[in-house]
Order: structure tokens, then sequence, then C-alpha cells
């Protein structure tokens, strides 16, 4: 079902695939798909699909990592990435099997923290999803022990009352933009600028 419906999804935002695609490739140079691996289900590896919204060669980084005025973003990239239009790709990781529509969202292969500590409390059990229950509680500015511990919430309570609550909880922070950006980070880079600053 899922598959069917992510194709479905992939059928009505056509038109926007292509609208997005070419504003991407008027922007800046590079591919429109960026791909990217993640880990799955089990723990086994795949390549994740996203809308690319920064300059090529950017290393890989967790969201967490970056703060909304990293300089690395296209100008349309802040606008994907602000209303999360860069995920709509990860509908065909959803026809190929790689990911749920609701599931924890995938670790960068390079997050060894997240990963060591989702294999400790088992959530390897469960496909990654689109959305989760980290995400629409804290999202980039919680701990990677609190997504765990959100993500273990979610194996142990997973029921469609539940998802049901995610997909609207999804879109309430999608409109806002709830915890998009980690305030951490933010923090960290503005410090960084005024000690240039006061460098100079």
């Amino acid at each position: 079902m899922e598959r069917f419906f992510a194709f479905l999804l992939i059928c009505i935002l056509s038109p926007l695939f292509v609208v997005v695609a070419l504003l991407i490739k008027i922007d800046s140079p590079g591919p429109v798909i960026f791909k990217q691996k993640r880990v799955g289900q089990y723990g086994n590896y795949f390549t994740i699909y996203k809308f690319r919204t920064m300059k090529i060669d950017t290393p890989d980084l967790p969201s967490d990592k970056i703060d909304k005025n990293d300089q690395r973003f296209t100008r349309i990239g802040k606008i994907l990435r602000r209303f999360s239009i860069d995920e709509i790709p990860q509908l065909f990781n959803i026809i190929k099997g790689d990911m749920s529509f609701i599931g924890p969202r995938p670790a960068l292969y390079n997050q060894v923290e997240l990963i060591n500590l989702r294999k400790k409390e088992g959530i390897f059990a469960l496909k990654p999803g689109i959305t989760g229950w980290a995400q629409v509680n804290g999202r980039d500015n919680i701990s990677i022990k609190e997504k765990v511990e959100l993500d273990k919430f979610y194996l142990q309570h997973k029921s469609l009352l539940l998802d049901l609550k995610i997909i609207f909880l999804t879109f309430v922070n999608v409109i806002t933009g709830s915890g998009l950006y980690s305030e951490k980070a933010t923090s960290l880079n503005k410090a960084s600028e005024e000690k240039k600053s006061i460098s100079f």
C-alpha cells in the first residue's frame, strides 16, 4: 500500500518535480538529485534521494550540524529546505522498499553514535521514514540520545493512530518551520563569525 501511495503521489506531484528540477539547474551547477549513503532497516546501507539544496562538493554533514545561514546553501536550496520540498524524491525510496512514509529518519553513514545507540535499542527493526516521531518532537534541536528515546517510543507504540498524529504534526512543522535548523549549530556559527570579526 505504501508503494502504491508513493507512486500515486509521484504522479500527482510530477509537475512540481519538473519545476523544481529546472529551478535547481538554473540556480547552480550540479545535479538536480542529491544522493547520499544512509543506514536503513537491519543496518543495511542504501542510497537516499533528495533535491539538491547545497553546492557541489559540500561534505556529508548531519542536518543538526548545518546552520540556516550556511553559505553552501544555493538560493533555491534554502527555499526547498524551508518547506521540506527537498525530501519529496524519497518517494522513490519508498517504491524501492528502502523507506516508509513514517519511521526514524535514516542515519548518515558517519553518524557513529546515533547508529550504535539505535543498534542497542533495536531501532533498526524499523524501516526509516520520510518523517517520524523524533522529527515532530524537536527535529534538529534535540540530542542524539533524545532522538533514540523517541525512536524507541515509536518502536514500542507503533499504531495507525500514532502515524496519523505524526502526519498531522509534520504538516504543522513544515508550515511553521519548527525545529528545521539546530539552534546549537546557529549559535556556534554566530560565535565563530564574532571571533573572526574581533581578530580583524
